[in-house]
């Protein structure tokens, strides 16, 4: 797996909490929130995490730890997290009801626009 370097990880994570202090600061103010969403999406594709907040987070022990450490921690969260995916899934799952389908009588099954004639010979 690819890691960034820690500098860009480093200067990112600054540029996402300085623009969340200042969103926290002016909630209202739609250029400092895009700006924030902004930082925040780059910090996901920095990091390879779905939500900011976990971007930020996984920033912030990557700069703490080394390479190898860090990726064994992912690699950790990662199967703790498919383990409680499996654990959470019923064992065999129950199969949907085949529904029957009716038709209408023959009757009712025109056309609901009425035809129309042309006029052109008029």
């Amino acid at each position: 797996m690819l890691l960034p370097a820690k500098a860009e990880v480093a200067r990112q994570l600054r540029r996402y909490r300085a623009w969340e202090r200042v969103m926290l600061a002016a909630p209202n103010d739609r250029t400092v929130r895009t700006t924030f969403e902004d930082s925040g999406y780059t910090l996901c594709v920095l990091m390879g995490k779905r939500c900011a907040r976990e971007a930020a987070d996984a920033a912030e022990r990557y700069l703490r730890t080394n390479h190898v450490t860090y990726l064994q921690e992912q690699q950790i969260t990662c199967l703790q997290e498919q383990h409680i995916a499996c654990a959470q899934e019923p064992a065999e799952r129950p199969r949907p009801a085949t529904a029957v389908r009716r038709r209408p009588p023959a009757a009712e099954r025109r056309s609901p626009a009425p035809e129309r004639r042309s006029t052109a010979g008029r």
